[in-house]
């Protein structure tokens, strides 16, 4: 029999999908921009009859699709990054968070004593070796694939083929839901004026030939937005936007001097707009890999001039960085930022960022304070922190004493808290 056939064998409807799915199951269900709604919904429908059902996952975009009002206690995340979809209810106790870092989410699978009873996903439709792709998330799918007791993919035409470690045979899915879906699109605004002010600052420590780990929104934006006239830029990063699709076109990105996947743009999820989409499509420039390969300390530090920006919350004069929490409520997760924190430390020439505007809230309230909030989360050790960069100038922490730290974050405070941060 074929590939073909065994393909057409396994087609269903997404409630069938779902219909073995037992009181207690234990569901990994991808997540950002590849978030298989069409299963998402027919597990919710299927709910209604069971009890006690865990959602594993990442980032979910949008709408929570087991919201707490009709969930009624049936289905409860299990979130190892939290965002809009479930800030709510992980605060209120109704849904859970698990900080831990992102390369080490595909281990926890893989160890559990407890399988996994599927793990739900969204990929391409098959090429013609009956390879179901990815996509745009890559990150603990394969790992979730690789335990499941059952795995249920939502084949999406939308959901363009990308290279590298991103792939699903036929003969590893169990049941295949044809559906197709427009992919949610992120798109941020342009950069603020402060936004700029810090890339201002960032921009000088990023030399030709670097590698850079960069992240979505208005900093990493007005970055690259500044980077013409650098040369030979490569990526090696965990998040792909389209600030980075535009920096290859224009020749600044081109992989030429990286010492790990040389020429490529290595990744392992994509968000951002269709444009975008359209064009990691069968990209040979761009690879997919699971985030144990992306965020590896050891392979992430291999490439040379690493250089790594990453934001924060808060931080306090001591140089412990708070990126999760908001006081004790999460905000978002621990995600990659000590992943490549480390990495951009221990590679040659690297170069590790911590950067975001001075204040918060319209200007009333400071970043960097003298304490953290009680019960605020600290992502980044004071012994990790290298270069804090704010809108008023980059200074390296790293090797000061708790002294000198305290007198070089003043100097990138904004003006009107500095003297709350004296000794």
């Amino acid at each position: 029999m074929s590939w073909r056939m065994r393909y057409r064998s396994k087609l269903c409807t997404a409630d069938e999908a779902v219909a073995p799915l037992g009181p207690g199951a234990r569901v990994f269900l991808g997540g950002n921009a590849a978030t298989p709604r069409v299963l998402a919904d027919a597990l919710m429908r299927r709910a209604r009859n069971l009890d006690e059902v865990t959602v594993s996952h990442v980032l979910l975009l949008g709408d929570d699709p087991f919201p707490v009002d009709q969930a009624d206690g049936r289905i409860r995340h299990h979130a190892w990054f939290v965002g809009p979809a479930d800030r709510a209810a992980v605060n209120d106790g109704k849904a859970d968070y698990v900080p831990c870092h992102l390369s080490d989410i595909p281990r926890l699978i893989r160890a559990d004593s407890r399988p996994l009873d599927a793990a739900l996903l969204m990929t391409s439709p098959p090429d013609q070796h009956g390879l179901l792709s990815l996509g745009v998330e890559v990150l603990a799918n394969l790992a979730a694939a690789e335990t499941a007791q059952r795995v249920v993919v939502q084949v999406n035409p939308r959901m363009p083929r990308v290279h590298g470690e991103a792939y699903l045979h036929v003969d590893e899915v169990d049941a295949i839901v044809e559906a197709s879906a427009d992919l949610p699109e992120l798109l941020p605004p342009p950069p603020t004026e402060v936004e700029r002010q810090i890339a201002q600052h960032i921009v000088p420590l990023i030399p030709d030939g670097a590698t850079l780990q960069l992240g979505i929104g208005g900093i990493p934006n007005a970055v690259v937005g500044l980077l013409d006239g650098h040369r030979d830029l490569g990526v090696h990063t965990e998040m792909m936007s389209d600030g980075i699709m535009d920096a290859v076109d224009k020749g600044i990105i081109t992989g030429f001097k990286k010492t790990q996947k040389r020429r490529r743009v290595v990744t392992t999820f994509i968000l951002g707009s269709r444009r975008l989409y359209d064009w990691v499509h069968e990209n040979p420039r761009v690879e997919g890999h699971p985030c144990d390969y992306t965020n590896d300390l050891v392979v992430a530090a291999g490439n040379g001039n690493l250089v790594a920006i990453n934001s924060a919350l808060s931080i306090d004069v001591t140089g412990q960085v708070n990126a999760d929490s908001v006081g004790s409520r999460i905000y978002s997760g621990v995600g990659g930022q000590l992943d490549f924190v480390r990495a951009a430390a221990r590679s040659k020439g690297g170069v590790p960022i911590i950067a975001f505007p001075s204040t918060a809230l319209g200007g009333t309230v400071s970043r960097i304070v003298p304490l953290l909030k009680h019960g605020a989360g600290v992502v980044t050790t004071r012994a990790d922190v290298h270069w804090v960069v704010t809108e008023f100038g980059a200074v390296n922490l790293f090797g000061k004493s708790l002294a000198e730290r305290r007198e070089l974050l003043q100097s990138v405070a904004h003006p009107d808290f500095r003297h709350e941060l004296d000794g």
